[in-house]
């Protein structure tokens, strides 16, 4: 541990499109922000391709892009952007208390949790690869299934957003593939009842998906594995998408912080406070819902708008 304690006005821990909005509104604010940004530089939208439905950029802009420019804007209002990553807090004082790589420590007036969520996936080394290649498979259908339109795809789950995601899908795919893996969906009678009764949508019951199959760039079947009679198929498809769940980056903030049970941060309605007063939460750390870049930047501001005020009520 250092012996020396950083004083901070405003943390953001977490970078991403709700960390780098507060970023900006709190060095505007004369807040002194300083923002760590966490194992991901950039948070998800980091690993998408492409990003079309940020208002302002007509043409498209990269994820990676996006997260650049996010980042310089914040910078030029006089945030302070570091490298590393919150690896404990103490939250039960006056003063908020956050280690930096287990050995900085901070003292903190008012803190933003901006640490996101991250996708689960099957881990299947294929999966994996075309992830990282940017095409062909995704954990969103709302932010890609635009680029699948009028294409066959495969998705895998059996909950609601499972169900939601599939059915958005096949408004946009000429057929929809769903993986269930099990012999029930988990999902209410309501959500399956709605995409068994899309004609577009096909339902395998008790199969596994094997592989991602493809030519080292573009996805074109995936390969699945019928539970029951141990069958192996190939289903024709340019897309894959998991929708497994996400799993909230709050773990070190449990003890303090109110969690739902999957691990969510719990605000306070209408705004951006938890249960700690001086602590904001913004972006996918708090929000199961929507889960999108807009919503997070919204987010953001509404953090450093309450941070500023929450300062203002102590002088």
């Amino acid at each position: 541990m250092s012996n020396t304690i950083e004083k901070i006005k405003c943390l953001i821990i977490g970078s991403g499109p709700a960390g780098y909005t507060a970023a900006i509104y709190a060095a505007r604010a004369n807040m002194n922000p300083v923002l760590y940004q966490g194992m991901q530089p950039g948070g998800q939208l980091t690993t998408t391709n492409e990003v079309e439905n940020f208002p302002g950029y007509v043409d498209g802009v990269t994820g990676p892009e996006m997260m650049i420019q996010l980042q310089e804007q914040a910078k030029r209002f006089g945030a302070d952007i570091r490298d590393g990553w919150a690896t404990k807090v103490d939250f039960s004082g006056d003063i908020h208390k956050v280690w930096i790589n287990d050995t900085i420590e901070l003292h903190c007036e008012t803190v933003i949790i901006s640490t996101g969520a991250s996708a689960k996936y099957l881990g299947l080394p294929s999966e994996q690869h075309y992830l990282n290649m940017g095409g062909g498979v995704s954990a969103c259908a709302v932010c890609d299934g635009f680029f699948y339109r009028n294409q066959d795809v495969v998705i895998v789950g059996a909950g609601d957003s499972a169900c939601e995601e599939a059915h958005y899908l096949s408004k946009l795919c000429k057929k929809v593939t769903m993986l269930v893996r099990s012999d029930k969906f988990r999902a209410s009678k309501i959500m399956e009842e709605r995409v068994r009764k899309t004609e577009n949508i096909e339902i395998l019951m008790n199969h596994d998906t094997v592989e991602v199959l493809g030519d080292s760039n573009v996805v074109h079947a995936i390969k699945a594995l019928n539970k029951t009679t141990g069958e192996t198929i190939e289903i024709p498809a340019t897309g894959f998408f998991v929708a497994i769940g996400h799993k909230p980056n709050t773990d070190i903030f449990k003890d303090y912080i109110t969690l739902d049970e999957t691990g969510y941060i719990v605000n306070t309605p209408g705004t951006s406070k938890t249960n700690v007063e001086g602590v904001f939460v913004a972006g996918d750390a708090a929000d199961h819902v929507y889960r999108q870049a807009i919503t997070a930047a919204g987010t953001g501001c509404m953090a450093a708008l309450d941070a500023e005020r929450y300062l203002a009520s102590k002088e």
